[in-house]
């Protein structure tokens, strides 16, 4: 019972180090507030019952956000409906959180993006993880990670490119 006290403990410090971050990736994926809070809660109580399938405490946090995605894929699967972002929702990082997604043309770009190709770059640029770790996150291998991290920034910059040239048309 002792090791089981102890990955409790990790995971509970990992809850607490990354609720934010958690809720910010599970509102990329389902762009709507109450439905992300709902996945966090249900990803804590899966971490919880899960936790003893855990190998590498080192992973902790990995596997913590892997099963962010996943629930949030079940989720809108669930669904089967895409819910569009409210402009105004934009800037829906909890309130004491310093980095806010203020750019509207950089947030409209991202919106447009595939799935496969916004996730990657909210997870790099936005939770500052790190290819290893997106992979990890994600499932994926680190080279697919790596070419979709490329293509989804090139048509990041063609939308951003597009809407510049829209501004100035009017």
């Amino acid at each position: 019972m002792k090791v089981g006290r102890k990955l409790e403990k990790l995971l509970i410090q990992c809850i607490t180090e990354n609720q934010e971050r958690a809720y910010r990736l599970a509102y990329s994926y389902v762009r709507n507030k109450e439905d992300a809070l709902d996945i966090v809660q249900d990803v804590i109580h899966k971490a919880f019952m899960s936790i003893e399938n855990l190998k590498n405490t080192g992973s902790l946090k990995s596997w913590f956000f892997r099963i962010i995605v996943t629930t949030s894929l079940d989720f809108i699967r669930k669904q089967k409906k895409v819910q569009l972002m409210d402009e105004e929702k934009l800037e829906v990082v909890l309130p004491s959180s310093q980095d806010h997604y203020t750019d509207l043309d950089l947030a409209r770009s991202l919106n447009e993006l595939p799935d496969k190709y916004r996730i990657l770059i909210i997870l790099r640029f936005f939770e500052d993880m790190k290819i290893e770790e997106i992979a990890e996150v994600l499932n994926e291998n680190l080279n697919t990670v790596k070419t979709r991290l490329y293509q989804g920034l090139q048509k990041l910059r063609v939308n951003m490119s597009e809407e510049d040239q829209e501004e100035e048309k009017r």
